[in-house]
């Protein structure tokens, strides 16, 4: 049992690192107010597979770099991201092959992806409404427009890319790291 706390807490510090260097080194579409970096969740998504202890971790580890190192309103992005990671991962504790079947693997992931959006959206409604960290003419386009539509539906579209990503890279490691079973929970 220790083995398999010490596995999953390097894993999740491994997992907290790749999350805050992702950002940073792959491509960004900026598309103002809102941002999409490919690979950005796959931290987190990967964490999911693993547990729901591994999962907050990450979303934890993650949130407190963004709050040092991002403006406020992409922190508090992040911040959200532990409630579609922790629901999405005891549902994978409770269904664990659920990413085996085409079926229920899109809409798990197109579930999440509504539940990431609708956090989202819920943190930066007050910045627009507030007009805090958004320019006139993004005001000008008016809240269905910026938050909605780009930061909800943008929301939903980048999840479920990243989530996709993630189920691939989760079945090779999966089949290169066969002991990875004895650590989930």
């Amino acid at each position: 049992m220790e083995h398999k706390n010490i596995y999953q807490l390097v894993l999740a510090g491994v997992l907290c690192a790749i999350g805050l260097v992702v950002p940073m080194v792959m491509p960004k579409v900026i598309i103002g107010p809102m941002s999409f970096t490919l690979g950005a969740h796959v931290a987190i998504f990967l964490a999911m597979f693993i547990s729901p202890k591994v999962a907050a971790a990450v979303c934890l580890g993650t949130t407190m770099g963004f709050f040092v190192t991002t403006p406020l309103i992409i922190a508090a992005r992040s911040a959200t991201h532990i409630i579609f990671a922790l629901v999405g991962a005891l549902i994978i504790r409770r269904y664990p092959n659920i990413m085996e079947s085409f079926v229920a693997g899109i809409g798990l992931n197109l579930g999440l992806a509504v539940l990431h959006a609708l956090g989202e959206v819920l943190v930066v409604a007050p910045f627009f409404f507030s007009g805090y960290m958004f320019t006139p003419e993004q005001l000008s386009n008016g809240f269905i427009m910026s938050v909605i539509v780009l930061v909800g539906a943008g929301t939903v579209l980048h999840s479920v890319m990243d989530c996709s990503i993630s189920v691939l890279l989760w079945k090779f490691v999966r089949a290169a790291v066969p002991s990875i079973k004895l650590i989930r929970g």
